[in-house]
Order: C-alpha cells, then structure tokens, then sequence
C-alpha cells in the first residue's frame, strides 16, 4: 500500500510513530494529483510547497495531514474561484473558520477542489472551469456540488476533504465515488468565509474514506463561532466515543423504500439488506411508511421537498449574489454561468412584489411540516435510514440541458437538508460491472451526530463494502 492510500487515523498513527515521513507522504500524493488529475479535473489549485507545512506539524492533533478543500472556502494561501470566472483571481484577505480550525489542528490544505459553479448542481458539472470525472469511472460523473472533494478521496489524492452542503451536496458525491460524506446539524459547523449559497440550509461538512475520518474531522471543525450568529453554542463532544460498533438497543426506521418510482431498484435493495444488518446487530429495525399528508408514524413523501428545496434555493441564491458586481472586487456579471443565471432570475421573481408570498413564504410553511414530521419521527426513531440516491451515478453530460438535474438526484435528501438535521452517506452496494458504488444515508434529530456515527460505523465495520475500513 502507497501512503496516499492511508486513512486519516492510519496515517497520523504513522507519522507519529515515525514509521514514514511527511517527505513519503506528500510524494505519495502529489505522484497520483500529477499523473491523474489533468484527466480527473480533481484540483483548482496545489500547493507544491506542502511537505514543507507539514514536517513542522507532527505533534499536532492532525499531525500534518494532506486536506483537500472545496473551493467556495475563503484560504488565503490560495484562490478562492467557487469554481465561477467571476471569482477567477480572487484571493482572500481571511481565512474560512473550517480552514482556519483545520491548520490550527495541524492539518495541511493541498489544494483546492472543483466544484459545480457556486455550488450550482449535483454534478460538477457546471463548474467554468470544466467538469470533474469519476475516479471510479471516468465516464461517470462525481456527483455534486463537492464532487471535486469526493473524487480526491476516491482517486488517493488526499488523505481527508471538507465540502459543504445545502441540500445533499455532500452526500450525494460521496455516494457517487464510494466514499465517506458527513451533513452536520445546520449551525454545527461555521459558515463563516464560506461562500453563501442558500444561507438557510449551507452546512459545512467532513469527507473521508471511513466514517472514522469523518469524526475526527468533525471534531475540528465544530463549535460557536463568533463570525457566525447561526452556530450553536453547545458542546461538541467527542465524536470517536461513539464508534463502539454497537448498535444493540438502536431504533432504526426504514424510509422512502416503498415509493413508486423506487420499489425494485437497486438502491431499495441495499436498504432493506442493511436493515437486515442491523436487525442482526441488534438494533430494533421497523418500516416507516410513506405519506402524501401530514400523519404520526409516517414519513412525509420527499416530493414535495423538490418543490420547496427550488424555491427557497433560488431565492436566497438572488440575493446573495447580488454582492457580486465587480466593483469591490472580482469580475462582473457578465462572467456568470447559465446556470447562476437562471436561478438568479428565478429567484428575483419569486421574492418580487406579488409572489413572496404565492411562492417563498409558501415553500417555508412547507418546509415547517417537514420539521415537524421529522420532529415526531425522532420520538419514535433514534436513526431513519434511506438511499442517498436513486441510483447510480449519471454519465457525463447528464445534467446538460437539465435545469432540475440537482433537484432530482438530491430528492432523497432535501427533505433532512431543509429540516436542517445530521446525515452520513457509507458505501452500501457495489456494481463490479461499472465499478460504481451506491450510498446509504443515516439522518438523526438535530445535534444528535453521535447516533448517525454510532449506526454508520456499526454498519461499516460489519460489511464488506468500504475497502479502506478493512486496513484499520
């Protein structure tokens, strides 16, 4: 095995137990980023200099470790594009607070990663500077909007990655390359010098190759932060306790499995084989059918999510690019993708006078009976498990011409993402005649990560289906 292959906890345990050097290690990486990324589109931007970083941190608590970074993160060491030419040489004069917390914990930001256009979509597809492929399989798209950081793990060109996600851009990616994608609660992670999508639901998140790298990296990246009146101030435990592989006693609800248009997929299958799992863990495992109303027991249909998700998305999107004239700095507006575009004008008109109220102030009653079914779920239920997505993942120029595309394969996800609640996406199933994976999502109650990491691990370490769990 080649060091850029280690995990984030196998890697640390080396370099502090000096069994290989930082100097191993970033040649490791750097080898796969200069043999593979000009095909894979992975990285904006590296930091050649790196190793030098890194030999300075060992007794740190990330002890020097290679982090990619998805672009709409503010470094100051590097550009911060949003994968957009409005922001094409922007530099930031700050740091994020999820960079800033990284580095002060010892890790090293590599590189920044591709991502679709100010986080526009669930393919990276619409990024202006070109679309990423799957490392898995390069006809195949990576998912999106992280799914530059997705696919760094999945090629071995980092060791961990940060995304962010405001309706299943971090899970839905990491389902797509077969790899590791924690949703905290919404105000878990500061949004602070992230670059503001849908101010509403953007979350901040780790990716890994295990579910164990994602909790180490939660641990960093959570906490009150001053720069952003949205975080929690709450305590941030210490999400590794919760990796005991026990899941006996666990309330396990089934979800969207008996849904028309995904009854006999793939994706179902693996579900209801993992509540079969989980039953044989011990755990109390029960399906939670699905409704068109409102009805205790039942989980509200994510269709209606789509429609919610889009307006609420548009909007808050209209109004925070409007920050981008070219005037204080970067280009102007003419630099704009179709895509920004579209959803900005979609926007606009549903905040304007004679419509807030037929479609914004709508979509956000909406959005309250999803809390509230989600509310009284979690009385009942200590974890609902679903797919990720629908399917596998789409070839590439899938989402050309398909102005819903995001909505659609996110389906599964914005109806937590609006809720603001926690998710993880682990690999589930396997296709070893596309090599392409397919994910299963855990959500909890908000602040509740600990039972989403507790099932996740459970469930990982009790299958077959992440490689990288096997060298632990």
């Amino acid at each position: 095995m080649k060091s850029n292959e280690l995990t984030i906890k196998k890697a640390i345990a080396l370099l502090k137990g000096k069994k290989i050097s930082h100097a191993e290690l970033y040649r490791d990486v750097f080898e796969k980023i200069h043999d593979d990324n000009k095909t894979l589109n992975i990285y904006l931007s590296t930091d050649e200099n790196a190793v030098r970083k890194a030999e300075k941190l060992t007794d740190t608590q990330l002890a020097g470790i290679p982090v990619a970074v998805k672009d709409n993160f503010l470094t100051t060491d590097f550009p911060t594009t949003a994968s957009s030419e409005v922001l094409k040489h922007f530099v930031s004069p700050y740091e994020s607070t999820v960079t800033a917390k990284l580095k002060e914990a010892g890790a090293v930001c590599i590189g920044k990663t591709n991502m679709d256009a100010w986080a526009h979509g669930s393919s990276t597809e619409s990024s202006d500077f070109g679309p990423t492929k799957n490392p898995r399989n390069p006809k195949y798209l990576p998912g999106g909007s992280s799914g530059g950081s997705a696919a760094a793990l999945a090629a071995d060109m980092c060791i961990g990655a940060i995304g962010s996600e405001t309706a299943g851009s971090i899970r839905q990616p990491a389902s797509w390359c077969g790899v590791v994608g924690f949703k905290p609660t919404y105000g878990r992670a500061s949004r602070a010098g992230v670059v503001a999508m849908a101010s509403s639901t953007d979350s901040p998140g780790p990716m890994g190759k295990t579910v164990e790298d994602t909790a180490i990296l939660l641990n960093v990246i959570s906490g009150k932060d001053r720069y952003d009146a949205t975080t929690a101030d709450l305590p941030v435990p210490d999400y590794t306790k919760y990796l005991t592989g026990s899941v006996k006693g666990l309330r396990v609800g089934i979800c969207y499995t008996d849904h028309e248009k995904l009854r006999t997929s793939d994706s179902v299958l693996a579900v209801e084989k993992a509540g079969t799992i989980f039953e044989e863990l011990g755990a109390h495992v029960s399906n939670v059918p699905l409704s068109h109303t409102l009805q205790p027991g039942k989980i509200l249909t994510h269709d209606y999510a789509i429609g919610v998700y889009t307006v609420i998305q548009r909007s808050e999107v209209s109004s925070n690019l409007a920050r981008y004239d070219g005037i204080r700095y970067g280009d102007d507006r003419s630099k704009f993708g179709a895509e920004a575009k579209r959803r900005i004008m979609l926007g606009t008109f549903t905040l304007s006078k004679g419509f807030v109220n037929k479609y914004y102030v709508l979509a956000n009653k909406v959005r309250q009976l999803y809390i509230q079914n989600f509310r009284e779920l979690f009385t009942k239920y200590d974890v609902l498990i679903s797919p990720t997505t629908a399917g596998y993942a789409d070839l590439l120029g899938a989402s050309r011409d398909n102005p819903m595309f995001g909505e659609i394969e996110d389906m599964l996800l914005e109806p937590s993402s609006i809720a603001g609640l926690t998710g993880i996406s682990i690999p589930c199933h396997h296709d070893p005649k596309t090599n392409l994976s397919l994910g299963l999502n855990i959500i909890a109650d908000q602040w509740q990560e600990g039972n989403v990491l507790q099932a996740a691990y459970a469930f990982e370490q009790h299958t077959r289906w992440n490689p990288w769990a096997k060298t632990l």
